[in-house]
Formats: structure tokens, sequence, C-alpha cells
């Protein structure tokens, strides 16, 4: 071979070389940190979210994978999750409530949506709700602007209500804040209120007793150690025969009464086109958040006749769903 011929294959090569690496780079599938709390009862929100991820495109195990971590209920689990995600070098993390501002510690470049929180503006999440600002964005369940209407449903079932009491978590600021949107509603119809506070699950059963004969109903406020334990809040609500009012299907699945709030799955599969626009190159600080457009009235009519509790029929037809 001439040497004139040998450079020049040579020089080929050095230029082929980095195209061929680009190309297997630009295949490698992009990688998706999703925190949540419980894979089990998060089932229907992941299917909804991944699900619409698929629509857009996007095919797990080709063009993107999802790295799935579970706190089951602890806290503490979060910053572990939110410093693994940022070792791995993920593109986007989605994650939800409490979490986000433990994620947002952890990192101030990665992108982050939340598909569910409340107050992301009070809660120094993004700057605005048109121009988040900042690596993070998603969608705002404005938890305290239902506080009213679900007392007002509470009390179609529950005509003789004059004392409620309230679960929150103490430790979560979005589970306070719509604790204090239930006390406002409740003060304008009437209605005496007590607040059961929780700071961990060992909180919960204590939290119960001398209940039965003080309120006649309970309403429980969004906060992920409350949903963790959902079984164990209706276990014990049943055991001193007081309805409840609750903010998700899933809870109501559990044995609760009733919820009435933002359809999750609708806002996980929203958080899905989210997680798309950032893929395609756009920037969490130009997104804005929106709020939710689908809420859902689910009724258990098994726990209300467990109750002694007569539903009224225009509220079944109301419903979105009726568990029996």
């Amino acid at each position: 071979m001439r040497r004139r011929d040998f450079i020049k294959g040579i020089a080929g090569l050095a230029v082929a070389w980095p195209l061929a690496a680009r190309s297997q780079q630009a295949s490698k599938p992009r990688t998706i940190g999703f925190l949540g709390s419980n894979a089990s009862a998060w089932r229907p929100w992941t299917d909804a979210f991944a699900g619409r991820l698929r629509e857009l495109g996007w095919i797990e195990g080709r063009t993107i994978a999802i790295e799935y971590r579970w706190s089951e209920g602890r806290p503490e689990r979060n910053a572990e999750v939110a410093a693994e995600f940022v070792r791995l070098n993920v593109d986007v993390i989605v994650a939800n409530g409490t979490a986000v501002s433990t994620v947002k510690q952890a990192t101030s470049t990665i992108p982050i949506v939340f598909p569910i929180t409340v107050d992301p503006v009070g809660g120094g999440l993004v700057v605005s709700l048109a121009r988040p600002g900042g690596n993070v964005t998603g969608l705002s369940v404005q938890q305290s602007d239902a506080a009213g209407k679900r007392l007002e449903l509470l009390r179609e079932v529950v005509p003789s209500l004059r004392r409620l009491a309230i679960m929150a978590n103490m430790d979560n600021s979005a589970s306070v804040l719509e604790m204090r949107a239930v006390q406002a509603a409740a003060r304008t119809i009437g209605i005496e209120v007590a607040t059961l506070e929780i700071r961990r699950a060992e909180d919960i059963a204590p939290a119960f007793e001398g209940l039965q004969g003080h309120a006649e109903a309970l309403y429980v406020c969004i906060d992920t150690i409350l949903f963790s334990n959902r079984v164990r809040i209706n276990t014990l609500a049943m055991e001193s025969r007081v309805p409840t009012m609750l903010s998700n299907r899933e809870f109501v699945a559990a044995g609760g009464l009733m919820s009435y709030g933002p359809s999750f799955p609708d806002l996980f599969r929203r958080a899905g086109d989210y997680v798309d626009k950032i893929l395609r190159g756009a920037k969490p600080a130009d997104i804005p958040v929106e709020q939710p457009t689908k809420f859902d009235l689910i009724l258990n009519l098994t726990t209300a006749r467990a109750l002694g509790l007569t539903v009224p029929p225009t509220l079944i037809a109301l419903a979105d769903e009726v568990i029996e």
C-alpha cells in the first residue's frame, strides 16, 4: 500500500470513529429517576405516566429507562434516593409531594418534575407558577381550594355533622396548609374542629384514642405518611365508627368512606408531557406549573352501610366511581 493511501485511510478512520461514537451515544436510552412511596399502591399512577410516554414515542428499554425507587413511607429514604439519582446522572427526576424539596436540595441542575404537590410557590419549589425558574416544574393540586367542597359533600352523607376531626402531618407544610383551609371552611358553616397531629406512623393509633363520641367525621389531609398507612387509618376509623373524607381513590379503595379531589392518574399522565418536553430540550424554568383539570368523587357504599349511613341517590349519581 502506498504511504499516501495509508495516511488517507488512517484519516478516514479518525473521522469515522467520532461519528460512530456519537451515533452510539445518541442511541443510548435517556434515564428517568422516579421516586414514589409504594410500588403496588402507585401502580395506577406509574402506569398512567409510562403509558403517556409511550404515546409520545418513548419506549422503555429502547429510548428511555425508568429507574423506580420507593420510600415506603420513610422520609429519610428520599435523601438516599436523591443522592443515588445524582450519582446515576439521570436526565430527569420525577418526585412527589414532600420528596420534591429533598430532591431539589440534592441537585440544582438535573430537571425535576412533580406530578402532585401543594403550594409550590409558598413551599419554595418555584418562583412563580407561570415562570418556575430553576430546575423544578410540574403540577400543583391546590388541595386547600378543595376543602370547602369536601365538607359540603361530607355533610350530604352526614347531615348532622357538627364536630370534625382533622388528621394532618405537622411536619408536612402541604398537610398543614390544607388543615388550615379545612379549619377556615368549617368555621364558616359552624362546624367545630379538633386536630389530630401526626409526625410519624407511630402517632396514628394514639391519635384515635378518645375520638369515638367526640367527632362525627374525620378529614385526612394529603400526606405521604398518612397515605402509606391508609389501611390502618381506615381500620381505626371504622372501629371508632367515624366516617372519613379523604384525598384520593386509593384511600377509599382501602376502606375509606369517600374522597373528592384531583384525579391522580390524570396528573401523572400529564407529568409524562412535562418529561417529554424536557427530554426534547425544554427547560423546567420555562414550563409553567399547571393546575388539575379533572376531579373525581369516589364513594364506598360498603363502608357507608357498615357505618349505618345512607348515601343520597343524587350523590351516587354524581360520583365518578362507586365501590361496592
